[in-house]
């Protein structure tokens, strides 16, 4: 993804900033439970590398996302190191996603293809779970799971923590029993980073454009009642400025609902411009919202580099952002019913 700063104040203010997170002003549910700590198995907070700021409230805080269990989605997903467009760690990858996903009981379609890139036809695959509604209305969710093509960066942040959330809201969604007014698939992008340079030759959100036009080909993209799209949510002290390029009504029932759930320190007033994969359904003029905290892991030097590791994640980001993008489809099924 690639992002323009349009900020309240200065572009370098908005950049330095460092804030921590806050959370506040629950539902009585949510309050009763915010004290206790994560049912997820997450090894790492066992271990103490997590500390109490980090860790992941508990599920029944957080609308039943469990952060932790997220967290430990993405350190499988690092485990495999860089994943790369038709890597062996991507394809090991690929087999992780889709095997999870069939175990949380999803209906799981595969689309492979071939992309025409800088470095050559690279075989790429978008793994989508579905699960059913009873009208024929689509929510549409998206993540990449691929990292950048460089040694050694194992997308911890970019790629990672985005999958690993939404693997958590599949193993919720796929789960449910009774059947929601729209159907909601959930789609796991491969070749959002560019091979060599973001802004030549179409060189970016590769499994994104591919998608839109299969849909679109298909008849199945004017069923998209919306697109949320989440990107580099798991840093610590999280912090997701409102997307300019995002439909402004969807933009707005996501920071509404964030606020309402007490977020409203992390789901922020201030505004960037991100170039992402939301782009190619906004083209087709499907509603959509890129939630990302880009600016502040720029800012701290860590985007696009080898220190994207899992000690810059934190369960608790996760599962306040899992919370809002669960409660957010929850939003869409009443709007859309």
């Amino acid at each position: 993804m690639r992002a323009l700063m349009k900020c309240g104040v200065t572009s370098m203010l908005c950049l330095a900033a460092i804030f921590a997170v806050a959370a506040c002003g629950h539902d009585v549910e949510r309050a009763k439970a915010a004290s206790g700590t994560s049912t997820g198995t997450t090894a790492s907070l066992a271990n103490g590398a997590q500390t109490s700021a980090e860790q992941a409230r508990p599920a029944s805080a957080t609308g039943g996302f469990d952060g932790a269990a997220a967290y430990d989605y993405t350190a499988k997903l690092v485990s495999f190191g860089p994943r790369p467009p038709a890597s062996d760690a991507i394809r090991r990858t690929q087999d992780y996603i889709h095997t999870e996903l069939q175990g949380f009981g999803c209906q799981v379609d595969e689309h492979d293809f071939h992309a025409s890139t800088p470095v050559g036809d690279l075989g790429m695959k978008n793994i989508v779970a579905k699960i059913p509604g009873t009208g024929r209305g689509v929510i549409l969710l998206l993540t990449h799971y691929d990292t950048l093509r460089m040694d050694n960066f194992v997308g911890a942040v970019d790629g990672g923590s985005s999958s690993g959330l939404m693997l958590e809201m599949a193993r919720i969604l796929c789960g449910e029993k009774k059947q929601q007014p729209n159907s909601v698939w959930i789609a796991f992008l491969d070749g959002e980073e560019a091979l060599v340079d973001w802004n030549k030759d179409n060189d970016n959100t590769y499994g994104s454009r591919e998608m839109a036009a299969s849909l679109a080909n298909s008849g199945d993209l004017k069923r998209v009642r919306a697109v949320v799209l989440a990107d580099m949510v798991g840093p610590k002290n999280v912090k997701i400025r409102r997307d300019s390029y995002s439909t402004p009504w969807l933009t707005s029932l996501v920071w509404k609902t964030a606020g309402r759930l007490g977020y409203q320190d992390i789901f922020v007033s201030g505004e960037t411009g991100v170039e992402d994969d939301h782009q190619p359904f906004l083209a087709r003029k499907v509603p959509a919202v890129d939630i990302i905290d880009l600016a502040d892991y720029q800012a701290a030097g860590y985007w696009h580099t080898t220190q994207d590791t899992m000690d810059k994640v934190s369960a608790r980001s996760l599962g306040i952002v899992g919370d809002v993008i669960l409660e957010t489809v929850s939003e869409l099924q009443q709007k859309f019913h």
